[in-house]
């Protein structure tokens, strides 16, 4: 994760111990299933009736190429593949019906299958297999092209059919537990930022550190990651048998990421204004030296606000706290504005943002208030 979610030097590595062996045990769950699935391919593939005995190496293959990290992928990587197959099968064979392959006619092959790869439905795996397909059938099927292609095809089903049912049998992953952890060391990392600006704000001005102003490029990747977990953690329930004993509110978690991602933003905004107000970048903006110390506290409230949700706490007295600090905020800024107009447009629009941080946060703490059970 990016440096905002984790304190330099030895506070970095309790974060990269706890994520490093979920990569692992996960690449080796995937690498055993692999090896499952490529083994009874290679058996299952000699029974084939008649000639498709003969292509026994292509079932393998088909598991192989199949096998993904979740159930869903695996499902959809095998009918793109199976698709980009058929075409490219069907584009070999046209070919050879005005006869045998030669340097136009392979060349040709290629490049109509590129083009007709270029199809989105087809996925990657469809798109890069079928020009492969139909070059195989040319190259290698020769003068059997017709029995050659059958056998092609037919071992390549049994490959993904067997990689399937290895992938949804063998311990489907869920990634449940690496998205709420995710979430979890965002909404940290959000809070943490928040803080170090508070403080920045106590500091003498303008600040020393910049560090908290540079900040930005690494809050909108690290939103990136949390969506990808999300959408990991989705794709992993699809298709998963565990899924209906390990269940998960996944429409809760993608109202999360929208809050998170409209709280990004907002940050962001913060972090502008008052760069511009201490440095004059990107924007000037001029900023009363006796609202400091008012708007530091109404940040570090609304970063307490943020650690709560994180705690998972169901108490929204946070949220109240925060909110009357940005009402008494609001009084002086009035008193300000009566006077010295110029002097409050930072703390006007970091206080409007504040509000609009709070207000993302409020409906995510009631809605968990509103599952706890309640006593009778």
């Amino acid at each position: 994760m990016n440096k905002i979610f984790a304190e330099k030097g030895q506070r970095q590595r309790p974060a990269l111990s706890r994520v490093k062996p979920i990569l692992i045990n996960q690449r080796t769950l995937l690498a055993f299933k692999a090896a499952v699935a490529v083994g009874l391919a290679w058996e299952i593939a000699p029974l084939m009736p008649g000639v498709l005995d003969e292509y026994p190496y292509y079932a393998p293959l088909g598991a192989l190429l199949c096998m993904h990290q979740t159930v869903a992928h695996s499902f959809k990587y095998g009918l793109q593949i199976l698709a980009g197959l058929g075409i490219g099968l069907l584009l070999a064979t046209g070919v050879l019906l005005f006869g045998a392959p030669n340097l136009l006619t392979i060349s040709l092959v290629v490049a109509v299958g590129v083009l007709i790869g270029s199809m989105r439905w087809l996925g990657a795996p469809g798109q890069e297999y079928l020009p492969i397909a139909a070059l195989f059938v040319l190259i290698v099927g020769g003068q059997r092209a017709n029995i050659y292609s059958i056998g092609y095809l037919v071992q390549m089903t049994t490959g993904v059919v067997v990689a399937l049912v290895t992938n949804a049998v063998i311990i489907p992953p869920l990634a449940f537990d690496a998205a709420v952890d995710t979430f979890s060391r965002f909404r940290t990392g959000l809070a943490r930022h928040l803080n170090n600006v508070g403080e920045a704000l106590k500091e003498n001005w303008p600040p020393e550190r910049e560090d908290w102003a540079r900040q930005n490029e690494a809050l909108a990747a690290t939103a990136d990651e949390v969506r990808t977990a999300i959408y990991t953690a989705d794709e992993s329930r699809k298709a998963n048998h565990r899924a209906r004993r390990h269940r998960r509110d996944i429409a809760g978690d993608f109202n999360d990421l929208h809050a998170l991602e409209n709280i990004t933003f907002h940050i962001r905004d913060l972090t502008e204004v008052l760069a511009g107000a201490a440095w004059g970048k990107p924007f000037p903006f001029h900023l009363s030296a006796d609202l400091r110390e008012p708007l530091s506290g109404a940040i570090q409230k609304t970063a307490e606000a943020l650690q709560a949700w994180d705690t998972g706490s169901t108490d929204t007295a946070v949220l109240d706290e925060a909110e009357d600090v940005l009402e008494t905020l609001a009084v002086q800024l009035d008193e300000h504005q009566s006077s010295e107009a110029a002097s409050t447009s930072a703390a006007v629009m970091v206080t409007m943002t504040l509000r609009r941080i709070l207000a993302a946060i409020r409906p995510r703490m009631e809605q968990s208030a509103n599952k706890q059970p309640t006593g009778r």
